[in-house]
């Protein structure tokens, strides 16, 4: 029975993790995302201004 407490403990940490995972990887997408959406803005301004 002492393995079974252990392979629930580290079944609990696996999902803990991999929803903490999931979460700061859709923050990361969502940062990178706004990012790259800013530089396409500056370039667009910038090139709008320059013409």
């Amino acid at each position: 029975m002492d393995n079974l407490g252990y392979y629930l403990l580290l079944l609990a940490v696996i999902i803990g993790a991999v929803l903490l995972i999931k979460k700061v990887a859709g923050c990361m997408i969502k940062t990178v995302i706004f990012v790259v959406l800013l530089i396409i803005l500056a370039c667009a301004y910038y090139y709008y201004h320059t013409m």
